[in-house]
């Protein structure tokens, strides 16, 4: 099963492609959006290594991925909005299991706090437990991350745990530690699912 188109309301994913390599690099250039995960702006040789790793991943379980993601009117005329994260689970604390899969989203700080991350996160949602068929989704940040957070706990997810990782040059923050949520298939089907509708295409 190939990823699909995936809408909302306000928002067309898109299955990241070569062709979005560009826009990667844009959002890869504010420092901003990558505060609490490298807290600098990354160089277009960093951004093309990531690009290549996210599209490996996005072979290995059929259906998971990344997205980039566009205004309603799509990829032509629509404005660009960000990168969504949907790949599986990885991360040395993270065994391998083709049924669990990391969420994650990162967006133009223009569309900061308008809910275009929790809208997509939504239809991720979703898709990976409608349709794919995940029996666990989870997210991590820097505790300190508010934001991220607030995405969270705003699409039903739950808190499980927090831990102090060793770093070697940790960002301002890192004494807090990091956090991770979850979504499991219980919850899911015990009705914690998002009620905005989207629909595949």
């Amino acid at each position: 099963m190939p990823q699909p188109i995936l809408r909302t309301d306000r928002l067309l994913l898109i299955p990241l492609a070569d062709r979005h390599l560009d826009l990667e690099v844009e959002l890869d250039s504010d420092p901003e959006v990558l505060r609490y995960i490298w807290g600098r702006a990354r160089t277009p040789d960093e951004v093309l290594a990531s690009h290549e790793q996210r599209m490996a991943s996005a072979e290995q379980v059929d259906g998971l991925g990344y997205w980039i993601a566009f205004g309603p009117e799509g990829e032509d005329d629509g404005e660009f909005v960000g990168l969504m994260m949907l790949p599986p689970a990885h991360g040395p604390d993270q065994p391998a299991d083709p049924a669990v899969c990391d969420l994650g989203y990162r967006l133009l700080r223009r569309h900061w706090r308008r809910g275009l991350a929790t809208d997509a996160s939504r239809a991720l949602l979703r898709h990976a437990f409608d349709t794919v068929g995940q029996s666990r989704v989870i997210a991590q940040t820097m505790a300190v991350n508010r934001g991220s957070r607030g995405v969270m706990e705003a699409i039903g997810m739950r808190h499980v745990r927090t831990w102090f990782p060793t770093w070697d040059d940790p960002l301002p923050g890192a004494e807090a530690g990091e956090v991770e949520y979850e979504m499991t298939r219980a919850m899911w089907d015990g009705g914690r699912r998002p009620s905005t509708p989207t629909m595949p295409s």
